[in-house]
C-alpha cells in the first residue's frame, strides 16, 4: 500500500508559491537561492512586527522615562506633578483633565530598596519597567487609603529588611510610580520617596511642576522604537522578561550584553516593521475584532481591559491583541482598573465612531446624550483625544473635556446631560462643548468615578456620538 496523492499534496509545496508577502519558487520543495534570501527578509519583517506588538509595554515606559528626563525628572526622589491638573501641553497617552497627577521613576539599581510614603485618600500604583503590576498604594492598596510606607525591593536583593514596611519585590530595577490624590496638590506634595538606606534621615522629595513644560512620553512608531526597547533589555536582568518575548527580540538582534547594531538590510526591514506594527495596533484600538471589546451589542463603546483581567488573561491564555490594544493608547496597569467594583475606583468607555459607524471628524458637529442617573458616585467626565498621538486633543482650550465637577457644566431637569463636539460652539451657548479641529481625527473617553451598579448590569448606557445636521453657530 502506498501513500495516496492527496496526502502527499497536503505536505508538499508547489514549485511556485504566491503569497501576500511575495512570490517564491521551489525546486521539488527546496527554495531557490533567490527565494531563500527573500524568505529570510519576510521572516525578519514578521519578527519585527511581532516584536513591536509584544514589547510595546516596555517601549511605552522607556519613552516616558526619556521624555521626563529631559525636563528635570532625573532621580528617584524627583516627582513630576500636574498643578493643578493635566492639560494638552505635552504628549501622554489618554490622561484625564480632572485630577492632579504625579509620577516618578524609581532607580533601584542606584538606590537599592526604595521607600514610598503614599498620602492618605490617594490612588497610587507602581508598575515595573515592562509595565507589569507591582503594587497599589492608597485606597486600592494594603493601607486602604490611610497612607502607608511601601518598600520597593529590587531583584536579587537578599539582605534582611526592617519591619514597619509594606514590602513589594519587583523583577526590574527601574519602576514607575504614579499618584493621584483626591485632596489635590497639597496631598500630592506629602509624598515621600527615598532610599531605605537613608530612612533614618530621609532627604526631601523634590517636586517639579511639569504641567506647562512641553515634552513627549509616547513611544516611537519608526525604527527608533527598537532602540527604546533595547535600552530596557540592556539595563534589566535577563529573567525580567519571559523567554518567548526575549526570543522574539533576539531574533531581530536585541540581546542583553550585545550592541543592537543591525546591518543596512535588517535596519531597512525594521524601519518597515515598526509602522506596520503600529498600523495593526491602531486597528486593534479603533475597531477591535474581539466581541468582548464592546460594552453593548450594536454599540461602538469599547473597553480598554478586554476580558476584565489586568494581566490580559482569558481561560488561561494571554490575550495578545488585548494587551497591545491597551498599551497602544493607555497607561497604568492595576487590578483596580480592570476589576468591577461598585462605588469604588473608576470605569472607562471609549469610541472613535459616530452612530452611523463613521470615524469622528474634527470638521463636523456631534452630540452625546448621557441619560438620567449617570452611574458615578463621585463624578463623570468626557475627554477628547487626538487619534494620531492618543494624547489630549490640542485646541484653544488646554482642557478638552466636560466634567460634572465643573460648576459650568449644565444638566437637564431629569439629570441627563448633553455634550457637544465640533469646531465651533453651539449656537445656544451651551457650556457642555468640546472643541475639535478640522482635518484632525479624534476619539472620546467617558470616565465614571465611583461607578454604580447600573453601569455593571448595563441598565444604564451612554448614547452614541450622533452627527448634528447643519451648522450650529
Amino acid at each position: 500500500m502506498s501513500i495516496d496523492q492527496t496526502t502527499l499534496d497536503s505536505i508538499a509545496l508547489p514549485d511556485e508559491l504566491r503569497t501576500v508577502v511575495g512570490d517564491f519558487s521551489f525546486i521539488d520543495g527546496v527554495p531557490s537561492l533567490d527565494s531563500v534570501s527573500s524568505l529570510y527578509d519576510v521572516l525578519d519583517l514578521l519578527r519585527g512586527v511581532e516584536a513591536f506588538l509584544v514589547a510595546m509595554p516596555g517601549a511605552a515606559l522607556s519613552a516616558m522615562r526619556n521624555g521626563v528626563r529631559g525636563i528635570g525628572m532625573t532621580s528617584t526622589a524627583t516627582v513630576g506633578i500636574t498643578d493643578p491638573r493635566a492639560n494638552s501641553t505635552s504628549l501622554y497617552l489618554t490622561p484625564n483633565t480632572d485630577t492632579t497627577y504625579a509620577h516618578a521613576f524609581l532607580d533601584l539599581h542606584a538606590d537599592g530598596p526604595v521607600v514610598i510614603e503614599a498620602p492618605p485618600k490617594s490612588l497610587c500604583v507602581v508598575d515595573d519597567f515592562w509595565f507589569r503590576y507591582v503594587t497599589d498604594m492608597g485606597i486600592a492598596g494594603e493601607d486602604k487609603g490611610a497612607g502607608g510606607k511601601y518598600l520597593i525591593v529590587p531583584p536579587g536583593h537578599d539582605e534582611p529588611l526592617p519591619d514597619g514596611y509594606l514590602v513589594r519585590p519587583t523583577p526590574t530595577f527601574t519602576n514607575w510610580a504614579v499618584f493621584r490624590a483626591l485632596e489635590g496638590v497639597p496631598a500630592i506634595k506629602t509624598i515621600k520617596i527615598y532610599p531605605l538606606a537613608k530612612a533614618a534621615d530621609p532627604p526631601p522629595t523634590r517636586f517639579v511642576d511639569i504641567t506647562d513644560t512641553p515634552h513627549n512620553t509616547v513611544h516611537a512608531n519608526d525604527f527608533t522604537f527598537y532602540e527604546e526597547v533595547d535600552a530596557i533589555v540592556q539595563e534589566e536582568p535577563l529573567d525580567s522578561l519571559d523567554p518567548e518575548r526575549r526570543g522574539i527580540l533576539a531574533a531581530i538582534g536585541i540581546v542583553k550584553g550585545r550592541p543592537f547594531a543591525p546591518d543596512d538590510r535588517l535596519r531597512g526591514i525594521l524601519a518597515k516593521a515598526a509602522p506596520l506594527g503600529a498600523a495593526i495596533a491602531r486597528a486593534l484600538v479603533y475597531q477591535p475584532r474581539d466581541p468582548d471589546s464592546y460594552y453593548y451589542e450594536g454599540s461602538s463603546w469599547k473597553q480598554a481591559f478586554v476580558g476584565g483581567s489586568y494581566e490580559f488573561l482569558r481561560d488561561g491564555a494571554r490575550l495578545l491583541d488585548a494587551r497591545a490594544l491597551f498599551h497602544y493608547f493607555a497607561t497604568v496597569i492595576t487590578p483596580a482598573m480592570a476589576a468591577a467594583s461598585v462605588g469604588a475606583g473608576s470605569q472607562y468607555a471609549y469610541t472613535a465612531e459616530d452612530s452611523d459607524g463613521g470615524w469622528l471628524d474634527g470638521a463636523k458637529d456631534y452630540r452625546l446624550h448621557l441619560p438620567p442617573g449617570v452611574p458615578a458616585k463621585n463624578f463623570w467626565s468626557v475627554c477628547v483625544y487626538d487619534t494620531q498621538t492618543r494624547s489630549l486633543l490640542r485646541t484653544d482650550n488646554p482642557y478638552p473635556s466636560v466634567s460634572s465637577l465643573d460648576p459650568k457644566t449644565v444638566t437637564n431637569p431629569d439629570g441627563s446631560a448633553e455634550v457637544y463636539f465640533g469646531p465651533n460652539p453651539p449656537s445656544d451657548g451651551s457650556a457642555n462643548w468640546i472643541q475639535t479641529v478640522p482635518g484632525k481625527g479624534w476619539f472620546v473617553m467617558l470616565r465614571l468615578y465611583g461607578p454604580l451598579e447600573s453601569w455593571f448590569d448595563k441598565s444604564w448606557r451612554p448614547g452614541e456620538i450622533e452627527p448634528v445636521a447643519g451648522k450650529r453657530s
